[in-house]
């Protein structure tokens, strides 16, 4: 019921702009079979992680939320993660994410989730989130639209990976988006 009030709140209340692009996924793909060979275990969420901070610390406009007063512009980047359990959606939070390296980023998102579908989530490990990262691709959901997560001003929403055919250098290559 909380869940469903939050987001219809959102939905009514804050601008819902929807954008979707396809990335070529391979060079990703590439560099986390990489970081397997080398014990270094990491999930493409995790790696979407690391970029979508990185990013923020580069536009920090989007690392803001609305207040009454106006926009406040964040100075931590604090990346939620949606994370489906069996009566709704949790959003833990790893916090400082723009200072973790990816490993640091993976163990504290493992113990998140871990913590999450066993319900011993404390608040601090919920609140505080700057942005969100919604992935459905484990799923085999291609696209969909994600509902932004009160205060974040913002949420990807991540769909699968597909082998599809790409041009590169102007001929038809394997790809995957």
């Amino acid at each position: 019921k909380v869940i469903a009030e939050r987001m219809s709140r959102s939905l009514h209340t804050m601008a819902q702009a929807n954008h979707r692009m396809k990335v070529d996924m391979t060079e990703v793909i590439r560099f986390r079979e990489k970081l397997k060979a080398d014990n270094v275990k990491v999930t493409f969420t995790d790696i979407f992680v690391k970029c979508v901070a990185k990013a923020l610390t580069e536009f920090p406009i989007v690392n803001a939320s609305l207040t009454d007063q106006g926009i406040l512009m964040k100075e931590y980047v604090n990346m939620g993660l949606a994370v489906a359990v069996p009566n709704g959606l949790i959003v833990p939070v790893i916090k400082d994410a723009d200072l973790l390296s990816l490993p640091e980023i993976a163990a504290v998102s493992a113990a998140l989730i871990e913590k999450t579908k066993k319900g011993t989530l404390t608040p601090d490990d919920y609140s505080g989130g700057t942005f969100t990262i919604s992935n459905l691709g484990m799923f085999g959901i291609e696209e969909f639209t994600a509902i932004i997560n009160p205060p974040d001003a913002c949420i990807l929403a991540v769909g699968g990976i597909k082998a599809v055919p790409v041009v590169k250098n102007g001929a038809v290559v394997p790809g995957n988006v």
